[in-house]
């Protein structure tokens, strides 16, 4: 039989033809059939000279004549190679079945990275063994990049200590007609296994997916076991290496790890840490793109094995897992080998006339989550925009913002792993720096107005680690967690003995249980949110009513509820001697800040809150002018609801009287509109409806301005350290300003850009306001469906409490609306205030400085995602407190995830692995990075 010839000259790509290989040296003709797969876009310099395979449609049989390679040619077949042995140890079983059944006498296996052999030792040894010309041929599924550029790169690499010896690199598996058949027979095995009607080999996992076990048997047993058994060797490990590549392809599409643009042109070449096998010279030259995957196990951090399965709160299937099993199975951190690869746009231009390069740009937009070419970061700085448009929190308060940080933003003096401490403070485990400063608060002159319940930062953030409660473990899931928590998570039973009566918290054995009723709903939450809709029928939550704030919360069994009837709760209370109230909340998986209605203005903008709830708030409304109830004025949305619970409204005590007469008449004053005064039949309570005016007829024609109207540079959404003030904002009358009408119903609302945001008006990224909007939401979208909902292998049903730590427009939350989970957005003091946007959606949030701390309890959230947030915060302070107040918030096994510049992710990534969380992914693409990260169970051990 003829030899396929090995001098080949270079063809042009046919989709319709077949490839065939041909001489013009020898004057012989001779065909090999090859699998047709379309036409993709490649650089003719990664291929050698000689050799260039074509590509075509989908697997055709023509019909030629065998090809039977001469002894003199060695072949490589090259997988993706695994950090498990055993994986690896299925291609050398496969290379043993491939020499045994072709007749190729030299043929070597070859991991193209994290495993050894490498490309170039197989192709070596193939030299060794006499061949004189060399065959590559990719155990891969699919075409893509590391078809296209990784393996070309790496072979070409090898050969230059061989240059005359020939090789050429063949296609990949592809749409063969005998997958289907494997395939099926894998299915009607596990079938028949599930009826019992064959053994076991495969084994579901929580996640829905199937991981096939196979057994490596000894190899005198192997032929007797390969030709009794329907599972035979042969079937199952060449399944099981094609499931693991189409595991490795797949996954690697979700996880395309960070995205700064909605514009990028190619997708991204990525590369392991040289430590992992590809080295850093074998890159290929059109990508300067660096991964590293990181997976630090805790034996690495010497943390106790116990506390790390605690803190990941894995499922029980893979709790037993060595550390990098667990990584392997659930982050899928790899690119894509052919699923996300995409035509270059010059180059299918030159080939199809008809292509729109606006088209192209669009699927790209679609599909790719990626990082942006320099010239296309719409979406990675911020621009100059008009400055009245979009100030900032701390212009608007005037707040002087100083840099703390007098020298330049480093990580000098990073703490090692030996060197952190317990925070000594009286709080213990539920220490708020800013709420727990007793060295300010005992030298305070006065405390009437509630100053020592609000925020008084220490000058120097604290550097020091919050302990953990004794016995803590991993919380209870939502919806769960709404009825129950674990007692030892927050070990406070003053509540129990204050309310427990009253179905707010009672203690059950090792759980704390929350009846879901309230002072004012002993008989349930959900009865009394639906008596306040049927008091009146416009509330309509869900629709008209998307955001509300609950004053006073108690356990937050309302704004708990809340969901139920798609509506969002901001519940705060104060830390006083109602102890834990919102850590009660946060623990159960319900939104809830620290925080108090004292002498300065919450940290929300003005008129944002469809709806304001107290129920017995003990909130004295009617003193001092009413400052507190115009504060509430503030924050309602013009025609919004005020729903007030409390005896004033049902009972005819005389205190009660004189309250409800002075309520009367300073809403009277304010313009607000009695709606419905109304008590119920099963919880024996009342409710007392009041409505914000829309515009200013009433404030004109008040005969007595008293309250009196704000001057002209009062700015009501100035909040950050500004004092309150008994006045009343005027109401817009351009009819394209926010608040002069009512915003979509939800959920439209969230989709839609905000009807007052001009065109004219450029938003925080340069576009027109509108565009920047979409292009925001239509950026997370696909950041969050490409990487974060299957990539980083993050188990969403233990995640509940999110963060966005510098959200711009509510995109992130946007994205994530259809999840089981709520996002606290946070914009800082020194970024754009987009926060009144971020309500018009239906989303809430608050405004905050990242050099102090936050008002919330340690261990309030499951994940944190801050993006290019660092590299900004650094600059007025130090790095160092900013990520230490992260490990503060965020649970034992909760997640962060950072996008910013490759020396701010440099700094975090040092400090979070001195503080022992598990580095899960570290990315860098030229100078911008991404990190994600797993927080321990870790804490230093108390100093003597």
């Amino acid at each position: 039989m003829p030899v396929c010839p090995m001098s080949i000259s270079l063809q042009p790509f046919t989709a319709n033809s077949t490839n065939k290989y041909s001489s013009r040296s020898t004057g012989v003709s001779s065909s090999c059939d090859f699998i047709k797969f379309s036409p993709i876009r490649r650089n003719s310099s990664h291929w050698a000279a000689n050799f260039r395979p074509n590509s075509v449609s989908r697997p055709e049989t023509t019909g030629g004549q065998d090809c039977i390679v001469g002894e003199d040619v060695g072949v490589v077949i090259v997988d993706h190679g695994s950090r498990r042995q055993e994986s690896n140890l299925m291609l050398n079983d496969f290379v043993s079945m491939f020499r045994a059944r072709t007749g190729y006498n030299i043929v070597e296996p070859a991991h193209m990275e994290l495993a050894e052999p490498s490309i170039k030792e197989a192709f070596g040894r193939c030299v060794q063994q006499g061949a004189s010309r060399i065959i590559v041929t990719p155990y891969f599924l699919s075409p893509g990049r590391h078809w296209n550029k990784d393996i070309p790169s790496l072979a070409s690499e090898a050969s230059k200590e061989h240059s005359n010896v020939p090789y050429i690199i063949t296609a990949p598996i592809g749409l063969h007609e005998l997958m289907v058949d494997i395939i099926n027979d894998r299915i009607k095995y596990c079938l028949r296994h599930v009826a019992g009607d064959a053994d076991e080999c495969t084994e579901p996992m929580a996640s829905g997916q199937t991981r096939i076990d196979v057994v490596r048997r000894q190899p005198q047993h192997a032929a007797a076991a390969a030709s009794s058994s329907y599972c035979s060797a042969t079937t199952v490990t060449i399944f099981v290496g094609l499931c693991l590549l189409g595991v490795w392809m797949t996954s690697s599409t979700l996880v395309s790890p960070a995205e700064y643009s909605l514009f990028q042109a190619a997708p991204l070449p990525r590369r392991p840490t040289p430590a992992g096998g590809t080295e850093p010279d074998a890159a290929p030259a059109d990508g300067n793109a660096t991964t590293f995957i990181r997976e630090d196990s805790a034996d690495e951090q010497e943390e106790p094995p116990a506390a790390r399965q605690d803190a990941v709160a894995e499922p029980p299937e893979r709790a037993n897992q060595p550390p990098e099993e667990q990584i392997a199975t659930d982050p899928k951190v790899e690119k894509p080998d052919g699923e996300q690869e995409q035509t270059d746009p010059d180059e299918q231009n030159a080939t199809d006339p008809k292509a729109k390069p606006d088209d192209q740009e669009q699927e790209l937009k679609r599909d790719a989550e990626v990082f942006p070419d320099a010239s296309q970061a719409e979406l990675l700085n911020q621009t100059a925009t008009d400055s009245a448009t979009w100030r900032t929190q701390a212009a608007k308060s005037d707040t002087e913002t100083v840099d703390k940080n007098q020298t330049a933003a480093v990580v000098s003096g990073v703490p090692t792993t030996d060197n952190w401490n317990l925070c000594d403070a009286e709080a213990g485990a539920d220490y708020i720096p800013c709420l727990d400063n007793l060295e300010v608060i005992r030298k305070l002159q006065h405390d009437e107005h509630y100053e020592h319940r609000e925020r008084h930062c220490p000058e120097e953030p604290p550097a020091c680690l919050v302990p953990l409660p004794k016995g803590y473990r991993s919380p209870i899931r939502w919806p769960k967690s709404r009825d129950q928590i674990w007692y030892n998570n927050v070990p406070h039973t003053q509540l129990v003995e204050f309310k427990g009566h009253q179905n707010w918290v009672n203690v059950s054995g090792e759980h704390l249980i929350f009846p879901g009723g309230g002072t004012q709903f002993k008989r349930g939450a959900l009865h009394y949110i639906d008596f306040i809709q049927e008091a009146k029928k416009d509330v309509a939550w869900g629709k008209r009513s998307r955001v509300i704030l609950d004053v006073g919360c108690g356990v937050a069994s309302f704004g708990g509820y809340m969901f139920d009837r798609d509506v969002l709760t901001m519940s705060f209370a104060p830390k006083d001697e109602h102890e834990a109230q919102v850590q009660f909340a946060l623990e159960r998986g319900i939104p809830a800040i620290s925080a108090v209605m004292g002498t300065k203005r919450l940290p929300f903008p003005g008129g944002v809150f469809d709806v304001v709830h107290c129920a017995r708030c003990r909130v004295p409304w009617h003193i001092e002018g009413g400052k507190l109830l115009l504060e509430l004025n503030r924050l309602l949305r013009p025609g919004g609801y005020f729903v007030w619970s409390a005896t004033p409204v049902y009972q005819k005590l005389p205190e009660d009287v004189e309250i409800w007469e002075a309520m009367s008449a300073l809403t009277r004053s304010m313009c607000w509109t009695l709606v419905n005064k109304v008590r119920e039949s099963i919880n024996k309570k009342g409710v007392a409806i009041f409505q914000k005016p829309m515009d200013n007829r009433c404030y004109d024609a008040r005969s007595a301005a008293n309250p009196p109207l704000c001057g002209e540079n009062d700015n009501p959404d100035a909040v950050w350290n500004v004092s309150l003030q008994s006045c009343i904002h005027k109401l817009p009358t351009d009819p394209a300003t926010r608040g002069s009408r009512w915003p979509e119903e939800w959920p439209l609302r969230v989709e839609r850009p905000p009807y007052w945001l001009n065109s004219s008006e450029a938003g925080v990224y340069g576009k027109p306001a509108p565009e920047d909007f979409e292009a925001d939401y239509e950026h997370w979208k696909r950041v969050i469906r490409n990487s974060y909902m299957e990539g980083f292998g993050i188990d969403w049903s233990a995640v509940r409490n999110v963060m966005d730590m510098k959200a711009v427009y509510g995109g992130f939350a946007a994205a994530l609306r259809n999840m089981k989970v709520w996002v606290m957005n946070v914009v800082p003091i020194e970024s754009p205030d987009t926060l009144p946007i971020i309500y018009e959606r239906g989303l809430f949030g608050l405004y905050h400085d990242w050099c102090e701390s936050f008002s919330t309890y340690p261990r309030s959230y499951d994940l944190v995602h801050a993006n290019h947030l660092f590299s900004k915060v650094k600059k007025r302070c130090e790095l160092l407190g900013v990520i230490v107040e992260v490990d503060r918030i965020v649970r034992p096994g909760g997640r962060l995830i950072v996008r910013d510049d490759m020396e701010t992710i440099s700094e975090v990534e040092s400090i979070i692995k001195s503080l022992h969380w598990e580095v899960r992914l570290s990315y860098f693409q030229g100078k911008e990075g991404l990190l994600f990260a797993q927080k321990t169970m870790w804490r230093p051990t108390p100093s003597s």
